[in-house]
């Protein structure tokens, strides 16, 4: 076949798969009976609270929007017109050599033009209280993440061309193949290899709040060997938790400041929410979506590429490199909406696992409450939320929560017996939820 028709075959193929592990794997309607309106602001929030969110969030998503643009111009400005060919045309060594000089060369250029809203980002951030880490500690941690950026990048665009130069017809399946399984092979390691570089990780110790944690594995049917807490206080003062990785490496992270700062019935209804996630294995479908996106846009990056660079076998050569990671760049912006709605009903139905675990939706939306004070994150804009939202907002996790709330009243009131459903919830007393 020629190259144009295995791009078509790896595209389709691609495409259909994606479909496939949507349908079976995403929760199109997570929320029994519906999902609800948001619930009011000024029914959750004062408003002295709404109005320092505010003032914190409006600036900053405009910092965010601007630095967006910003890198947006940067990229498409090297990608498609010569000067990128150009800067990567002087340097020299090795056609892989040079696909690492290049990526290395075109990520400084990007992270220059966008540092000054990431310096403005981090000065709003201690100003706020949302975080104390010094200038010098964040400087290196923006150093890790620059390093980072290139190793990935590089390695993958290393896999591209290398494959374009090998199989000259054959290298958009090649590649798409490979490259999936890079995908799948570092989520997998992510948790081992990028997280600790970091963070630093200790058990959660022996204690009440752990016993009660294993209760919740227990009645979400989820093997958990361990708990373990970030030392996140050192970079910021948000409340997180989270899981990565899939099989042997999957693990649930706490950030220090929930253990801290929290009540334990909140805390476990953050737990409840991640061991939701473990219970249906949503990282290795998020992995797996995201490996079959990569051999689709590869597919599609070698149906558009020549039509862009109008002429033959236009991947062998490490200057086609600002054109490739314009033409990636645009495509994952446009695909975001997509991604984040997927994403959206992924949490979604954590959310609701975390509810009908603990059957304690008062400390569910305290806990809500809590993570918005303590982020200082208000409602974004419908468009910007459609785009960019990769988690219910808190308002539409809160109605959530009421309205499960009433319907768990609802099925007690009608039954004729106790409630037994949480045999294996947590048990013993605790504190009252935080305001």
């Amino acid at each position: 076949m020629s190259e144009r028709r295995w791009a078509w075959a790896t595209f389709l193929t691609a495409t259909v798969a994606f479909a496939a592990v949507a349908a079976w794997r995403i929760p199109w309607h997570p929320v029994p009976g519906g999902a609800p309106p948001p619930v009011a602001a000024d029914t959750v929030f004062t408003s002295a609270q709404l109005a320092r969110a505010n003032a914190y969030t409006d600036p900053a998503r405009h910092l965010g929007w601007a630095s967006l643009a910003v890198s947006l111009v940067v990229t498409l400005v090297l990608g498609f017109t010569p000067l990128g060919a150009r800067l990567v045309g002087r340097l020299r060594g090795w056609w892989w050599v040079r696909v690492f000089l290049a990526v290395l060369l075109l990520a400084a250029i990007g992270r220059l033009a966008t540092l000054p809203f990431a310096i403005i980002g981090h000065h709003r951030s201690l100003e706020f209280g949302l975080t104390d880490q010094e200038w010098g500690p964040w400087a290196v941690d923006q150093a890790k993440g620059l390093l980072l950026s290139v190793v990935v990048s590089g390695l993958l665009l290393l896999v591209l061309i290398g494959c374009a130069r090998r199989w000259t017809r054959a290298w958009p399946a090649v590649a798409g193949a490979i490259l999936g399984g890079l995908v799948m092979l570092g989520s997998f390691v992510y948790p081992v290899l990028v997280e600790p570089a970091f963070n630093h990780f200790t058990p959660l110790p022996d204690g009440p709040l752990r016993t009660q944690i294993m209760q919740v594995a227990a009645a979400e049917h989820v093997h958990l060997d361990d708990v373990l807490v970030a030392d996140a206080s050192r970079r910021t003062t948000t409340l997180n938790a989270y899981v990565s990785g899939y099989a042997s490496t999957r693990r649930v992270v706490l950030y220090d400041t929930v253990v801290s700062d929290l009540p334990r019935d909140q805390v476990l209804s953050i737990v409840a929410h991640e061991l939701g996630h473990a219970r249906h294995d949503d990282v290795l479908t998020g992995s797996l979506l995201a490996a079959l996106g990569a051999t689709l846009g590869i597919g599609l990056l070698a149906l558009v590429l020549p039509l862009v660079r109008r002429r033959p076998h236009a991947l062998r050569d490490p200057t086609v490199i600002p054109l490739v990671l314009a033409l990636v760049t645009l495509g994952t912006l446009l695909s975001s909406p997509v991604n984040n709605g997927l994403s959206r009903l992924i949490e979604t139905r954590a959310d609701v696992d975390s509810l009908q675990t603990t059957g304690d939706p008062a400390a569910f939306i305290a806990m809500q409450r809590q993570l918005a004070l303590h982020a200082l994150s208000d409602e974004p804009p419908a468009w910007s939320h459609f785009w960019f939202g990769s988690h219910p907002t808190t308002l539409e996790r809160i109605a959530i929560a009421e309205q499960l709330g009433r319907q768990r009243a609802g099925a007690a009131a009608a039954s004729p017996g106790p409630d037994t459903t949480m045999a294996a919830a947590p048990v013993g007393p605790r504190p009252s939820p935080v305001g």
